[in-house]
């Protein structure tokens, strides 16, 4: 049995960095994921396609590793980068958002991301798997921000 655990998070915060500095990084797939915590690999499968693997969580027993494919596009004008779940692909369908804002003297940030996650236990586990699994993909999202808003000078006032 499987149990399918939904996520939702979004995030808003501004960096000091320049909007081109910021918009660079974050619509370059590879140089935006090295910032994101246990990250096994990222594959390039063509066509704004990437596989994500994580590292496995867990116990030598029982442990997941999440595994995915999520389509980006990219809009400068429009200060965006999205990405959207590729069906098929691992246990878990992942989409979200960067909207990126030039500030004159600070860009602001809106994160969103929206998913699930399959993992393979009973279904009376689901009480217990489902916070623990959100609370690992917040913690690795936080992580992920935090690193982004060193990467970009710090936190804008």
């Amino acid at each position: 049995m499987t149990v399918t655990v939904a996520i939702d998070l979004g995030y808003e915060f501004s960096v000091k960095a320049p909007f081109k500095e910021v918009f660079d990084l974050l619509s370059d797939v590879p140089a935006s994921v090295s910032h994101f915590p246990k990250v096994h690999k990222l594959s390039d499968e063509g066509g704004g396609v990437y596989r994500w693997e994580m590292e496995k969580v867990g116990t030598a027993q029982v442990n997941l590793q999440t595994v995915y494919a999520s389509k980006y596009t990219s809009h400068r004008a429009r200060g965006s980068v999205v990405w959207t779940p590729v069906p098929g692909v691992g246990n878990a369908q992942v989409g979200g958002s960067w909207k990126i804002t030039d500030r004159k003297s600070s860009t602001a940030l809106e994160f969103k991301v929206q998913g699930t996650v399959d993992v393979p236990l009973p279904g009376m586990m689901r009480l217990v798997v489902g916070p623990i699994v959100k609370g690992e993909f917040e913690g690795l999202v936080e992580k992920y921000i935090d690193n982004l808003i060193r990467r970009f000078g710090g936190e804008a006032d």
